[in-house]
């Protein structure tokens, strides 16, 4: 690579800043989003798991069971789908510029999945919308049988939640440590210019300020 190629490759590092990993989570969250919020709509029947075909049936208790949302995440707030919307284009921007922000590539790619979950569901509200903008409902279809049902967005939104209190936690707690370390080091760098500046001078020369002894210009005899 030439340095001119170098100073290209860093000034777009610099400019994408965290956004060159949060991005890219981003879209892989949305793409798995849709893509199997389609497949629930084109395979399952919205409404109770007795009609035919309506639900399947996983493991200990977890189905594939599709509804309809027009609230937050795992069906709160329903009624209030526009307004949590527009809520969903803020905080997505507010992610975004604090992935860009980021110079940690965890921080960054978890931000980039609550982002990408975010954008997923906000979808939904926007070309699903019947009553006006955003008024859409969003798709679930996740049934764990004991949590509300949820989707891929909403589960990369939790984990992805959970795991920047967690990184951010262990960053702080290395912080601190590294803190607590450097102050001996500190405390030693102080002891030793103190020694130094109690040392004669280095030139070895004598201090002529020094008083000597007295000698008596009048000897007797």
């Amino acid at each position: 690579m030439t340095a001119g190629q170098q100073l290209e490759a860093t000034t777009d590092r610099r400019l994408l800043g965290g956004l060159r990993w949060a991005l890219p989570v981003a879209a892989a969250v949305l793409i798995a989003d849709q893509a199997t919020k389609r497949w629930a709509l084109d395979r399952l029947t919205p409404g109770s798991c007795q009609q035919p075909d309506a639900c399947i049936d996983l493991v200990a208790g977890a189905r594939f069971h599709l509804v309809f949302n027009k609230g937050a995440a795992f069906a709160q707030g329903t009624g209030f789908g526009p307004v949590l919307g527009a809520l969903a284009i803020l905080i997505t921007a507010v992610l975004l510029y604090l992935a860009w922000r980021r110079v940690d590539t965890r921080g960054s790619l978890l931000l980039g999945a609550i982002a990408g979950g975010a954008i997923g569901n906000l979808v939904d509200r926007a070309t699903r919308a019947e009553d006006g903008m955003l008024s859409g409902a969003v798709v679930d279809f996740v049934d764990l049988g004991w949590w509300p049902v949820f989707n891929v967005a909403d589960a990369a939104i939790v984990c992805g939640v959970l795991g920047f209190v967690v990184v951010s936690w262990f960053d702080e707690q290395a912080e601190v440590k590294a803190a607590e370390q450097a102050q001996p080091a500190m405390g030693d760098l102080a002891e030793e210019a103190s020694v130094t500046d109690d040392a004669e001078p280095a030139d070895g020369r004598l201090d002529v300020s020094t008083p000597g002894p007295d000698v008596d210009e009048n000897p007797s005899g």
